[in-house]
């Protein structure tokens, strides 16, 4: 057998795809809409989240979609195991509503990324292609909006902070709420006259301080330190 999911993807192999949801019916839909592409190989199916976590061990996938309310173990818990056990494994949320307060659990937990099942066919390919690079799979507005919905009181950063707000340099705590107001990076440079490889870097440094994954935890850790307020806007 070949060596891991970084083996793999050195080698220009498919993207190892495991589908989580407790619907055979939206298993097989999202089955039939990766399998044609040659860049996915969906190795298996799970129908709650413990046999997610089970299969996951078992076929080492790159990615997991996955259903974040499904019985016996839900699509929050079994994304908080499967990141703490199998940090390479990247875990994209699907949700029946775009906004939802299990959706900002499972980003908190360790989803790299969440799309409403009724997204379209293109959108569900690219988001998983983003998942695997690594970024985060989620729009920048709608995911400020999501989280400023739900986060409702600044509470000190959790477990996986590996600093506090005032450790950042005052031109990453910058970068790091105009990421939380919803920029992008071509924005963040604009609005701070920087390029866009600067901004790169100075994100760089934020996610390394605050212990966090991707822009996703990023937002997330703004709204629960006080960074930024819910309804505060830009």
């Amino acid at each position: 057998m070949s060596g891991g999911p970084s083996d793999r993807r050195a080698g220009g192999a498919r993207v190892r795809v495991l589908i989580a949801d407790d619907q055979p019916l939206v298993r097989r839909g999202l089955a039939l809409i990766l399998t044609p592409d040659p860049a996915f190989e969906v190795v298996g199916e799970a129908a709650d989240g413990a046999e997610a976590v089970e299969l996951a061990h078992r076929l080492r996938p790159d990615v997991v979609v996955m259903d974040i309310r499904m019985p016996v173990l839900d699509g929050v818990a079994a994304t908080e195991r499967l990141a703490r056990e199998l940090p390479g494994c990247r875990v994209l949320a699907l949700s029946t509503f775009d906004m939802d307060e299990y959706v900002v659990a499972a980003l908190r937990a360790g989803a790299c990324g969440f799309l409403p099942k009724d997204v379209s066919p293109e959108d569900l390919v690219a988001a998983v292609r983003v998942v695997h690079t690594g970024e985060a799979a989620v729009a920048p507005r709608l995911l400020t909006r999501l989280i400023s919905a739900y986060v409702r009181t600044p509470h000190p950063p959790g477990p996986r902070s590996a600093a506090a707000p005032g450790d950042l340099t005052q031109r990453e705590a910058e970068v790091w709420r105009l990421i939380a107001t919803g920029l992008d990076n071509a924005e963040i440079a604009a609005a701070l006259d920087i390029s866009p490889s600067t901004v790169k870097n100075h994100i760089t440094g934020v996610f390394a301080k605050l212990g966090v994954r991707d822009r996703a935890q990023a937002v997330i850790a703004a709204y629960e330190t006080g960074l930024v307020a819910p309804g505060g806007g830009r």
